[in-house]
């Protein structure tokens, strides 16, 4: 009872703004229910006078919703599938992966950029935007307004690639298979990632670019698991060194074993679309909500003073990413 007097708030306050998010999502997928969340969290907190009896509720769903988000996510993964079908795009993924993380280390050395706000757009940039930095989130300890700053940055991106690759694949003379590669390595956020697929099969009648594109995306998905086990390990021997007094269970990420079992559980016992399916539109649910939350927990003002590097950042990761896929598949003699 405690927790629902003090929570409560807070926590409605949030699905309030998540459910015409959610909406508008659908509508726009391009954009996508957790941008929208941030949005108006961001909107709605400037009409704020106090907001101390919402903030516990806030700051619940900001942290903890968003570990569950995660879990969730985790029925959406078969990893018979993936490693059958997606293991022959492995050498791009890593290569990508590893170009993102390299050049965010190497801009936020040389530009002194803040490195949580690094590490998240670096993280997000190679795997798989929001989803990703919701993972990373909470084993770095970033603040709201990072989460924010990284998935604005990783929007911007997104939506551009999703409007120019299409055309950039038919240019380049991309097969169907190679663009379903291009597309789920390339592209960030599982919408962005469909809505080019999309496109690309709506231009050539009977590919199935969309098909390869999410298996491959889903494969990306889980280099979530060792990226965060290692950001938490990094952590640790950080503060250590540092004479902190520090726990590892506070900072290890149990969640993501979470996460982990919940793919384990898919695969294990072939878990029907039927009962996946509302799972992972949970999961959907709970990271608008969280981004709501952490919207709320956003100076706008701020985030736009503040953008001008991380979006730097942002374009020298995904220019980095695209150029990186392109010349693999060349190199493999997939395109």
């Amino acid at each position: 009872m405690n927790f629902i007097r003090t929570n409560f708030k807070g926590i409605l306050l949030c699905i309030t703004i998540a459910i015409p998010s959610w909406l508008l999502g659908k509508h726009f997928p391009l954009i996508g229910g957790p941008v929208f969340g941030i949005i108006i969290g961001m909107i709605v907190t400037m009409w704020f006078k106090s907001k101390e009896s919402f903030q516990t509720g806030i700051n619940f769903t900001s942290k903890k919703i968003l570990q569950y988000a995660v879990i969730l996510l985790g029925f959406g993964l078969n990893l018979s599938v993936i490693f059958s079908t997606g293991k022959q795009s492995l050498p791009i993924i890593l290569s990508t992966i590893t170009t993102s993380l390299i050049m965010a280390y190497i801009l936020h050395k040389a530009m002194h950029i803040p490195s949580k706000i690094s590490t998240l757009i670096g993280v997000g940039s190679s795997i798989c935007g929001g989803s990703a930095i919701a993972a990373t989130a909470p084993v770095i300890d970033a603040s709201d307004e990072e989460v924010a700053q990284s998935i604005s940055v990783i929007f911007l991106f997104n939506v551009i690639a999703a409007l120019i690759f299409p055309s950039l694949g038919s240019i380049l003379g991309m097969s169907t298979e190679g663009f379903g590669l291009f597309a789920g390595t390339a592209i960030n956020d599982t919408s962005s990632v469909t809505a080019a697929a999309s496109a690309w099969d709506g231009i050539h009648h009977g590919s199935n670019a969309l098909e390869i594109a999410t298996i491959v995306k889903l494969t990306r998905t889980l280099a979530i698991i060792p990226i965060t086990l290692a950001l938490a390990f990094l952590r640790t021997r950080k503060e250590k060194a540092a004479n902190t007094n520090v726990k590892v269970k506070n900072i290890f990420p149990f969640f993501i074993l979470y996460f982990l079992l919940a793919s384990v559980i898919t695969t294990v016992f072939s878990l029907s679309p039927v009962i996946t399916a509302p799972i992972k539109e949970l999961s959907k649910f709970f990271i608008i909500m969280a981004m709501s939350a952490i919207g709320l927990n956003t100076n706008i003002i701020k985030l736009i003073k503040n953008g001008g590097k991380p979006i730097f950042m942002g374009i020298c990761c995904w220019l980095g990413i695209t150029l990186v896929s392109i010349l693999m598949q060349m190199a493999l003699g997939i395109m």
